[in-house]
């Protein structure tokens, strides 16, 4: 039951009286104190607001149609109110209400706080989302590296594919376009053939869709929702308008053209610099320097023999590290005597405090912050329809190489006992001819390689991040080409980390294995 005065509280402040049981509890107003909030340690209870949430675009244009002599509608008041809130007194729905009265200060306020006193983060109040429609598989990927920013994207595996692909400019200016659409056509009659055969010899038609996709290049044209806030999106449009792709530089320019009216005092950087344009450049030039331009790349004799996963690093004696960290709050001591005190343990009583962390954990918790004292770092070479799906692990650190002909082709099983590996090979011969006749080294070559082909990365990873790319990657759901390249580095997590990481596996394997040892 609401009572009267909390009603009354509701609306002094602006709320329903409906919605106070989303609120949560309501200090007591005092009209009489200036600050219009005594509180007393009896009296005192808290207030949430709610602030704000996302509009579809459709409704907003609707609202204003309705109302044409409403304010601005932005969200640059919010960061503006919040950008108040350290030096101004007044509860935070009020400064809200004056920055929605005076747009245009607040738009003042906004570059002067952010871009005059260097204070970004005000602009992370401002979100947008955008759809991004049409967009090739490889743009995708230049868009999707940025990490701070949330992306849903149309899966290649469970979406049967229609002939939608992209003519990149650069192919069309050098005369090839009408050799690459060919090209495409082709991959996608073979796409055809794999699916019916597929199909035909009983395997599920969605999965072997996902097979059949190996074949096709990464010009293909998918989509995806994208919600990021306005500092990210700064960023975002900055990296993007420094590519070499023309696309991708078209799309930073589409961004920006969408959100700038909306929010012009939050967006005003974004032109790139010498230092992002020539960054490349500059690096591989100091590479020439200091190592006289050898290459470490060693000839390939059988890309079969290349290992996928390689543990190049991981945190000396890391269960020590962890286990300690865990434990320090307890012995109360600093963290040199706690890890001492773990390592003279044997693997017994370390895996005892590794269970007193875990025993309660259900398939979907996180394991505690501690666990990001491990550390490890892995070289991978994976094919392009992995890579699709590794690329959206953003809080790990992920380096990539150009895709490599010379690592080979990931070719799914299913296609191989099918006896459809030629067309893969065929596609694959087609695309370093065509390649050719571009330049092998030219930025946009890499619209002709296939899903099928390989690049390498470098992941640099925790092992609390790592626990969640195994539970995805590894469960019976996840697509067989991520699952067993993570199940490779969970066995080398497994070596590193003894204890710590005996919990790695997908979340159908590990919901099992925690119901028997709490049985």
């Amino acid at each position: 039951m609401i009572s009267p005065n909390a009603r009354r509280v509701a609306a002094t402040v602006g709320i329903d009286a409906p919605f106070l049981g989303h609120v949560g509890r309501l200090s007591r107003y005092n009209p009489s104190v200036r600050s219009g909030w005594a509180r007393t340690p009896e009296e005192h209870m808290s207030r949430i607001v709610l602030a704000g949430y996302n509009l579809d675009a459709d409704v907003i244009a609707e609202l204003v149609r309705a109302c044409p002599e409403s304010p601005d509608l932005t969200p640059e008041t919010l960061s503006a109110a919040y950008a108040r809130i350290s030096r101004d007194a007044r509860p935070v729905d009020a400064l809200r209400r004056l920055a929605r009265e005076d747009v245009a200060r607040a738009r003042q306020s906004n570059q002067r706080i952010v871009f005059g006193l260097g204070h970004h983060s005000v602009a992370e109040h401002a979100v947008f989302n955008f759809d991004v429609i049409d967009v090739s598989r490889l743009a995708i990927e230049s868009l999707e590296a940025h990490r701070l920013a949330s992306y849903t994207e149309k899966s290649q595996r469970y979406v049967r594919l229609g002939r939608d692909f992209l003519v990149p400019d650069e192919w069309a200016a050098a005369g090839l376009g009408d050799a690459y659409r060919d090209y495409v056509l082709g991959a996608f009659d073979r796409y055809q053939r794999i699916l019916d055969a597929l199909v035909a010899a009983g395997i599920d038609a969605k999965l072997a869709g996902e097979d059949a996709r190996y074949v096709l290049p990464l010009g293909v044209l998918g989509q995806l929702g994208m919600t990021l806030n306005a500092r990210s999106l700064e960023h975002v449009i900055l990296r993007l308008s420094g590519s070499p792709l023309a696309e991708v530089r078209d799309l930073g320019t589409r961004l920006l053209e969408l959100a700038r009216p909306i929010a012009p005092s939050l967006l005003r950087y974004m032109d790139p610099g010498p230092y992002d344009l020539m960054r490349g450049a500059d690096i591989a030039a100091a590479v020439r320097d200091v190592f006289g331009g050898a290459p470490c790349r060693q000839p390939v004799a059988d890309a079969d023999d290349i290992p996928c996963v390689r543990l190049i690093d991981a945190t000396p004696d890391g269960d020590a590290r962890i286990l300690a960290a865990l434990a320090l709050p307890a012995l109360e001591g600093d963290l040199t005597e706690a890890l001492a005190r773990v390592q003279r343990l044997g693997e017994g009583a370390r895996r005892r405090l590794f269970e007193g962390a875990t025993d309660r954990m259900g398939i979907h918790d996180a394991l505690p912050r501690e666990f990001e004292h491990g550390v490890m770092t892995f070289e991978l070479v994976m094919s392009a329809a992995a890579f699709g799906q590794f690329k959206r692990h953003r809080m790990a650190s992920l380096t990539w190489l150009p895709y490599d002909p010379s690592l080979g082709l990931t070719i799914p099983p299913a296609i191989a006992q099918a006896g459809l590996s030629d067309l893969l090979h065929q596609m694959d011969s087609e695309a370093r001819t065509l390649v050719g006749r571009l330049g092998a080294d030219h930025p946009a070559a890499a619209y002709a390689w296939t899903n099928a082909h390989r690049r390498r990365t470098v992941l640099t990873t925790n092992l609390r991040e790592f626990y969640h790319i195994s539970r995805l990657r590894e469960d019976e759901h996840a697509q067989w080409d991520i699952r067993y390249l993570v199940g490779a580095m969970s066995g080398e997590a497994r070596r590193a980390f003894p204890v710590c990481a005996s919990l790695l596996g997908g979340k159908d394997l590990v919901a099992t294995r925690l119901a028997e040892g709490r049985g």
